[in-house]
């Protein structure tokens, strides 16, 4: 039987929300302006743009990975098919275990695979490998350091302050630090604002879902 693709989405997104993207540093005041460029575009386009022109302009930038992970969820929110690849492929280029990337490409397969394509099965044994690699390869990345946790929630806290429209998913950033940080309303209350977001795709409103839940259980641990 094949894998839940939808579940394993959400449960290897949330996973990326709380690895590689903790600790990034700008490295000069042009960098910082033109990632700041990014939160302040109004449509997907503009955003996917903004990014490129980080990657372009600041070869040796440390929010490639981030950035790359983010230009792909936004063509999955565009529907093309074809760019989710490329970026996959560019993910896939530099961090060959990038668990994202991998669920992401097997489940845009799997959904764009028709009863009677001539490659039918060729395709879905693709997308389940992906799906299968990218749960394992999440088990085993390394967490962030405890250290980090006031101090991404400081960077989430400015990029949602300078952006013309907040990102869902820096909400979902944010919340995610708080939870570590065991604050359960803050992580609350940024779950909601992912969720609730103009820009909230279908995946970041059951990802929010799901840590809304997951805080719940761990406040009722911790008591």
């Amino acid at each position: 039987m094949r894998i839940g693709l939808k579940s394993l989405f959400v449960a290897v997104a949330v996973f990326a929300l709380t690895s590689s993207l903790w600790g990034q540093k700008v490295k000069s005041k042009k960098e910082g302006e033109a990632i700041n460029a990014i939160n302040a575009a109004t449509t997907v386009d503009d955003r996917i743009k903004a990014i490129e022109n980080v990657l372009n302009t600041f070869k040796d930038t440390e929010f490639k990975s981030m950035l790359l992970q983010m230009a792909m969820q936004l063509e999955v929110q565009k529907g093309d098919y074809a760019q989710v690849m490329f970026y996959g492929d560019r993910i896939l280029a530099d961090d060959p275990k990038n668990p994202l990337a991998l669920v992401t490409m097997a489940g845009e397969t799997a959904r764009r695979t028709r009863e009677f394509d001539l490659d039918k099965d060729e395709k879905l044994n693709k997308a389940e490998k992906w799906a299968k690699d990218g749960i394992e390869f999440a088990k085993t990345a390394p967490k962030p350091q405890a250290n980090k946790y006031d101090e991404a929630i400081a960077d989430y806290k400015q990029s949602i302050a300078v952006a013309g429209t907040p990102d869902a998913a820096t909400w979902l950033r944010l919340g995610q630090a708080y939870e570590d940080a065991s604050k359960w309303d803050d992580a609350n209350d940024a779950f909601d604002k992912a969720a609730s977001a103009p820009n909230a795709s279908p995946q970041v409103k059951n990802i929010a879902a799901s840590k809304k839940t997951e805080v719940a259980k761990l406040r009722g641990g911790a008591k």
